[in-house]
């Protein structure tokens, strides 16, 4: 019974060669015996590089697809890499671990012209207002875009690519090199087709041959409440679009928050500094303080002292959850800052002397720690008394 290679690497049986590849390269980082000593990891290695080798090949390919398995020694079973032995070849092992489009022994045939495209970065300035509600904005990006010439082929209107005559369309040359060992077989990409196995006579004059070029383009961009500086917003399929007309990359905003003149962020909560007078921390008062949601009352307690934090419940930004969805807000927290004059007249002065005599602080104390209201140092000297 032939073996089912496809689903040894786990992809359906019209995968393309891309997704085949990618399909090894991941297993191959897993059973690898480098990395994994098991036994069973092992075996499962030449398993799956027998696969790759397989499906890799178009010729062997077809003999799957016909029910019938080139590696099982009949006809048409192919030679086996002379690298082999234990399973899994040297060219597979540069594949899995450093994409190399080289091999060595049999070969892994022509590479697609066709590759998948970068991903793209691109930096959006935001106020702390416009992450509190989200926004909806149009970018103009610089990105490759498939050519609506040739339509990603590279190739003149009414031209085609060819068969390379240097490698025949194998997209490498191999050469035969005797050792102590006998004959080695190795294999490099052919200089002239660069491993694709064919050629284009005729290239593109929009796009000279590459099936891409260079756009600028508007886009729209969603940013959702809550976002905060260095947090990216992906858009699928909207980055560069690959060699030869390949699946374009994704489009990544960044967010890069600009600083407030009243708040500072941490998280979910917002901070801000109330700079009040002395009179007001004695006596109270209701305020209006500015937040981004509106004006809001604020009420100061009569004795209120320096340093002294109040909190408004759900009056800082939105908290983002890493699905997307916003879970209720943070909190801000109001920082009170008593100012003390520095310059007084007269009145003044005389003013503070009397509500100094009234409330008998003519002579502060230093504060104690010992529970019995005397320090070391009992009585401070009053500032109108001399030495």
């Amino acid at each position: 019974m032939a073996r089912d290679y496809y689903g040894t690497l786990g992809v359906s049986r019209d995968a393309k060669p891309e997704e085949i590849k990618r399909a090894y390269r991941r297993l191959a980082r897993e059973l690898h015996p480098d990395v994994n000593p098991d036994a069973k990891a092992q075996q499962r290695f030449r398993e799956v590089t027998t696969a790759y080798e397989v499906l890799s090949d178009p010729e062997k390919r077809k003999i799957v697809d016909l029910g019938g398995d080139p590696m099982s020694g009949g006809a048409g079973g192919g030679m086996r890499d002379p690298f082999s032995a234990a399973g899994f070849g040297l060219g597979d092992i540069m594949d899995a671990f450093f994409g190399a489009a080289t091999s060595s022994g049999g070969g892994r045939g022509p590479r697609s012209r066709t590759q998948a495209g970068s991903d793209a970065l691109l930096r959006m300035e935001m106020t702390l207002e416009e992450c509190l509600s989200g926004v909806n904005r149009e970018v103009t990006v610089d990105t490759a875009v498939l050519c609506d010439r040739c339509q990603g082929d590279g190739c003149a209107p009414g031209t085609a690519p060819q068969t390379c005559d240097t490698c025949n369309g194998r997209g490498e040359i191999q050469s035969v090199q005797r050792s102590f060992l006998g004959q080695v077989v190795t294999a490099r990409p052919c200089p002239v087709c660069r491993g694709f196995g064919e050629v284009i006579p005729d290239p593109c004059q929009h796009c000279g041959g590459d099936g891409r070029v260079r756009s600028r383009r508007t886009i729209a961009v969603k940013i959702p409440p809550g976002v905060a500086d260095g947090m990216r917003v992906r858009l699928a399929s909207q980055g560069e679009v690959g060699p030869g007309g390949g699946p374009a990359g994704d489009l990544y905003v960044e967010v890069e928050e600009l600083p407030h003149d009243t708040f500072e962020r941490e998280g979910a909560n917002l901070h801000a500094t109330l700079r009040i007078p002395v009179t007001t921390a004695a006596l109270g008062a209701v305020v209006s303080l500015t937040t981004l949601d509106g004006v809001e009352e604020l009420r100061i307690e009569p004795g209120t002292q320096p340093n002294t934090e109040l909190v408004l419940s759900g009056r800082g930004m939105p908290k983002l959850r890493s699905s997307g969805r916003v879970d209720g807000r943070g909190d801000l927290y109001v920082h009170l800052q008593v100012e003390i004059p520095t310059k007084i007249d007269t009145r003044q002065a005389e003013l503070l002397r009397e509500l100094a005599a009234l409330r008998g602080e003519q002579e502060p104390e230093l504060a104690t720690v010992n529970g019995h209201g005397h320090g070391l140092f009992s009585r401070l000297r009053s500032p109108r008394g001399g030495r």
